[in-house]
């Protein structure tokens, strides 16, 4: 099981790349603009992917060309490890 992170200073270079904290609870999110739908989908269709290969999945949804993602590790009731590998993930496979 994931634990909650204390070291919140490990959330920094992820704040730095547009993830933010959400308000009312632990959790970050992000939201990701692509240049159409199937390059919304095809990048959460690789994102699943690794959320698989995590064991660890997104609150997400997309509309068109937007996709808006919330990150939490509900087993722990926070942000965990988890959460920055899979937003880190994200990212790369974002550029």
């Amino acid at each position: 099981m994931a634990e909650k992170l204390n070291d919140r200073s490990a959330l920094d270079p992820l704040l730095a790349q547009g993830w933010e904290l959400v308000d009312g609870r632990d959790a970050i999110c992000k939201t990701y603009v692509f240049a159409n739908f199937i390059a919304a989908f095809g990048w959460m269709t690789r994102a699943a992917i690794w959320a698989e290969k995590l064991g660890h999945h997104p609150e997400w949804s997309n509309v068109y060309k937007t996709v808006d993602v919330t990150l939490t590790t509900h087993d722990c009731g926070g942000v965990s490890d988890l959460d920055i590998k899979l937003a880190q993930k994200m990212d790369a496979l974002a550029e």
